[in-house]
């Protein structure tokens, strides 16, 4: 990890070419992750330094890593409970909501980016998910949206990681992301913006491939190549199974 900064911090004494004022020379840990059936997770180290053709300016330098995942259209509904019976009676779609989104800054989000950057550019959580299609009888379609994000964060495909980008004489920067087993296959957007006031100064954009291997591979494309044989092998793996544990137990009572 220190070599690495160190030979970032090497390049930034390299003449630029007509350079923006202050940009980002990024590095990643990794930039391909491998889904096997042993996958449990992954950390990237996301790390980089900072560019300058001049000594920084006296206004704080704001550093957002964000990392965005494939996006999905998804359906929310809300179930309430009618006669005794649970029963969906809303739904709400989501045009386009990130897979995974981890956002993590060098501190408070709203201290170091206004909201109209935010609204620009969609950084923060919320801003990232786009909602369409809610009936104009949902006159609280903001919370379906809440929703999502609080079942993701709960399974860790949605982090908010404020104050956990480490920033060190304005210069040189790092973090670490938690990528959890449940990840969906596709290209990872990783992009790195660098604030003063609020305003975004500089972007740099990079990606993680996340791709399923061995096993998982075959299984991933048979299930969308071929459904139905699909269906059929995992029926017999389902009947073996069954059968395989009652030959065991009546075994075992035999015993």
């Amino acid at each position: 990890m220190v070599a690495r900064l160190l030979v970032l911090a090497l390049l930034l004494l390299l003449p630029g070419q007509g350079a923006a004022r202050e940009e980002v020379v990024l590095g990643l840990s990794e930039d391909r992750i491998s889904i096997n059936t042993s996958f449990t997770g992954s950390q990237i180290l996301i790390y980089g330094a900072v560019k300058r053709e001049a000594p920084p300016e006296d206004a704080p330098l704001g550093v957002i890593i964000t990392v965005e995942g494939p996006d999905q259209r998804l359906t929310v509904r809300r179930k309430t409970r009618q006669f005794g019976i649970w029963i969906n009676t809303d739904a709400v779609v989501v045009d386009s909501a990130p897979s995974f989104y981890a956002v993590a800054t060098t501190g408070p989000l709203e201290d170091i980016l206004t909201s109209t950057e935010d609204l620009r550019r969609k950084i923060s959580i919320n801003r990232a998910i786009r909602a369409v299609g809610a009936p104009d009888t949902i006159r609280d379609a903001e919370r379906f949206t809440e929703a999502i994000i609080r079942i993701r964060e709960r399974a860790n495909l949605y982090q908010q990681r404020e104050g956990r980008v480490d920033l060190r004489q304005e210069t040189l920067f790092s973090t670490a992301i938690s990528m959890p087993s449940e990840l969906v296959e596709g290209v990872y957007d990783v992009r790195i913006f660098l604030t003063r006031k609020g305003e975004v100064i500089s972007e740099h954009d990079s990606s993680i491939d996340v791709r399923k291997v061995g096993l998982e591979r075959w299984l991933f494309a048979l299930a969308h190549a071929r459904p139905f044989f699909y269906g059929l092998m995992s029926l017999a793996v389902a009947i073996l199974a069954g059968w395989g544990a009652s030959e065991a137990f009546r075994k075992l009572r035999n015993w």
